[in-house]
């Protein structure tokens, strides 16, 4: 039965099982079973066929969330940046999706009230497929799992202390409006709404390459004129394939909407292979982002260390892959070792289709940090992908340990 629920996952909301292992599926199979006092395989398929309700209990039971506040940090300034210079008399429109437990839509809020923004100038949509993570998020109490590293102000500033944890204040709460959707079904979700930001972070990386293409016209379809789409870090190429243009940011792997055909010659970008790019159009250099952390006792000075970083990182975003290997090799060559910059090199391997090459750079960052939760989720999507599910479950589990040994 295990197969047909897989299938039965993957019609409805996309989901393919190798992405996350037969296992969830099975376990979560045997708790819905569990839960229904149902003993008999079939008598649950069929009870699983014939309840919309049962369906959403097992969506539920399979979506796992992995969110905090303010994930990928270089996402939010890029949104701000557009959110200004698409700002008019009508409210800025933003979309998180999917939002899980409603962390990610809370901090646009908070990033958008830092920005100077006032509250009726923009409004913020948040969907989710799992009925159970909507609820979380309405409830919107959170505890120490949903605030990690060390940009950590914003608690002073929007959150309330409440039984069993941490709140947004009212202000924040009222920007955000959840509800259960699915991107396979945009009408009943969405209806005719656009969306001037659409933040679908790590999610693609769940569905087949089939799915994915679908996906990415859902995506688009429900982004207005120049809207901006920031997708996950292992998701990177997937905007370009459909004729979006980079928004140039580093580390925030933002897109924006383009009409216009692509005709240039093939080229890499950050993530994957990927069809040629769409003609740059003009627009001024941003501020480089801050240094990046967990570099390692440095032989020259912590400015040109970070200085050297930013440059790997900036060029690996412009989708210069080869150019970005070089200059991490140069890296080591002048700094030294260090977790951060295997990472990076990995991902620009990785990129570049050299799965062994990245793999290697990817254990010598967890030989140097054992906990580098970003190397330990990389590692673990490109054995996914290499067909070592075992390994992939392997890293799952060590990440999963790591964080609780960390409290978080």
């Amino acid at each position: 039965m295990t197969f047909a629920v897989e299938k039965l996952l993957t019609e409805t909301i996309g989901l393919d099982s190798a992405s996350i292992g037969p296992t969830v599926v099975r376990q979560a199979v045997k708790e819905r079973m569990a839960a229904c006092r149902i003993t008999d395989t079939q008598a649950y398929w069929e009870h699983l066929t014939g309840s919309a309700q049962e369906l959403q209990e097992l969506i539920d039971a399979v979506v796992i969330p992995e969110t905090w506040f303010f994930r990928d940090r270089e996402a939010f300034t890029m949104l701000v940046r557009h959110a200004r210079s698409s700002k008019r008399a009508q409210p800025i429109r933003v979309l998180s999706l999917p939002c899980s437990t409603g962390e990610e839509a809370y901090s646009v809020a908070m990033a958008m009230f830092d920005a100077g923004f006032a509250a009726h100038e923009f409004n913020i949509d948040a969907v989710d497929v799992s009925s159970r993570n909507v609820a979380m998020a309405e409830r919107a109490v959170y505890r120490r799992n949903s605030f990690r590293g060390s940009y950590l102000e914003f608690k002073d500033r929007y959150f309330e202390a409440t039984g069993g944890g941490l709140r947004p204040n009212a202000a924040v709460l009222k920007q955000v409006r959840f509800r259960v959707g699915n991107l396979f079904d945009p009408r009943a979700s969405f209806g005719q709404e656009l969306y001037d930001i659409l933040l679908c972070r790590n999610l693609l990386i769940y569905f087949n390459r089939e799915l994915q293409d679908r996906a990415m016209i859902c995506l688009k379809d429900l982004l207005a004129k120049d809207g901006l789409l920031l997708v996950g870090p292992a998701e990177a190429a997937l905007p370009r394939l459909h004729g979006f243009i980079s928004a140039e940011w580093p580390l925030a792997f933002a897109f924006l909407k383009s009409e216009r055909v692509n005709t240039a010659a093939p080229r890499v970008s950050a993530g994957i292979p990927v069809r040629p790019p769409i003609p740059k159009v003009n627009r001024s250099k941003p501020a480089l982002p801050r240094p990046a952390i967990g570099v390692q006792a440095p032989t020259k000075p912590l400015d040109q260390v970070s200085e050297s970083l930013i440059a790997v990182e900036r060029i690996a975003n412009a989708g210069r892959v080869k150019e970005a290997q070089e200059v991490a090799l140069a890296h080591l060559k002048t700094f030294g070792p260090s977790a951060e910059i295997f990472y990076l090199l990995g991902l620009v391997q990785d990129a570049d289709g050299a799965a062994p090459e990245a793999a290697q750079s990817y254990r010598k960052a967890l030989y140097l940090a054992p906990n580098h939760r970003e190397a330990l989720v990389h590692l673990a999507l490109l054995l996914r992908k290499q067909g070592d599910h075992s390994g992939a479950e392997a890293l799952a589990g060590r990440l999963d340990r790591a964080q609780k040994r960390s409290g978080t």
